[in-house]
């Protein structure tokens, strides 16, 4: 076919469907291939938020178990702690019962007057030595007024032997509180200085002294303690 000569209507018809057919082509092809590159884009971009989200939350999870084992290790201490209190605190309450069993049994005492007789010359001789001075002055309770008197010839003698030096012994009228143990508290220099005595106080000095042998007796050495004497 020359291409000068014209087309007719029906050729003129046939290549403008060519035509259309190969933009239309075109197009789809266009088209998937924009669609491609899109999923690809969205995939990617989902990939990444999906990262993302991950992240965050591992990140929030560790932060959980770490304050969760935070919140662990102080239910542990406070449980501890709780146990060793409520332990101390049974252990102190056995020691309290036992001095305080030891107390009401220094009431025995005088129940017996000959040894009791005995124990209030002993306190009031060492007394003296612990004083030495020459002029004191005796507090005891009223029932043992009459023990003391009979007992004093006989305290002041021993000391004067021992030490060369006269002493005079003024036996007060303040009496020590009836429902004690008894004993004596012996004062010198004016009464600045005392000797204690009485049974409360020589076991409260018992107390204090031999409280660490006690507890390893009944409760045995601690296990946190490093150094022994």
């Amino acid at each position: 076919m020359s291409f000068n000569q014209a087309l007719n209507d029906e050729e003129v018809f046939s290549e403008m469907r060519k035509m259309v057919a190969f933009i239309k082509q075109e197009a789809l092809e266009k088209a998937r291939e924009i669609k491609v590159k899109a999923d690809e884009d969205f995939n990617m971009e989902k990939a990444k938020e999906v990262r993302k989200e991950a992240i965050k939350i591992d990140i929030a999870f560790q932060h959980k178990v770490k304050q969760a084992d935070v919140q662990r290790r102080i239910a542990q201490s406070n449980n501890i702690n709780k146990s060793r209190m409520t332990l101390l605190l049974a252990r102190q309450q056995m020691l309290d019962d036992l001095f305080s069993d030891a107390r009401s049994k220094l009431f025995e005492v005088t129940k017996d007057t000959a040894k009791y007789e005995k124990f209030l010359s002993d306190a009031l001789v060492q007394a003296l030595f612990r004083l030495l001075e020459p002029t004191v002055t005796v507090q005891f309770r009223k029932a043992d007024q009459a023990a003391i008197e009979r007992l004093l010839p006989d305290v002041k003698a021993r000391y004067e032997d021992a030490t060369k030096q006269k002493i005079t012994i003024e036996l007060l009228d303040d009496y020590l509180p009836a429902d004690s143990a008894g004993g004596v508290i012996v004062a010198g220099n004016g009464g600045k200085t005392k000797c204690n005595n009485t049974p409360e106080a020589r076991l409260a000095i018992l107390e204090e002294s031999m409280l660490p042998d006690v507890r390893n007796m009944l409760f045995g050495q601690s296990p946190n303690r490093k150094f022994f004497n």
